[in-house]
């Protein structure tokens, strides 16, 4: 068995702790049920905020929400590049899986542009 990283990434639509929920819990979904995610096999999950989200942990989401609560995971802002995609939440899981495992990246709303 080795280890995997699923990127995804979602534009939010405004600094609340509502917005960021609805955007985490979008993204996941999708990243879930593109790549047939078992919670089990999840090692750990890395978030990160542009600076101008910080309303929430969207790690509090997947815990309560998703029922991730022993999945190891981290929030962090993303580093400030000038000219780059604001109001943006990106996320790695890094997933236990065989070799043959394709990861199927997953970008929505205004993060499509990053692909």
């Amino acid at each position: 068995m080795i280890t995997k990283g699923i990127r995804g990434a979602i534009t939010v639509e405004y600094n609340a702790e509502e917005a960021i929920k609805s955007a985490t819990l979008e993204l996941l979904d999708e990243m879930i049920a593109q790549n047939n995610i078992d919670v089990a096999s999840i090692s750990h999950v890395i978030f990160t905020l542009t600076d101008d989200l910080n309303a929430a942990f969207p790690a509090k989401f997947a815990r309560l929400d998703l029922g991730w609560k022993n999945v190891a995971m981290m929030c962090y802002h993303e580093l400030d590049v000038p000219n780059s995609l604001k109001m943006c939440l990106r996320v790695l899981i890094v997933l236990n899986c065989d070799e043959q495992f394709e990861p199927k990246f997953v970008y929505l709303k205004g993060a499509q542009n990053l692909r």
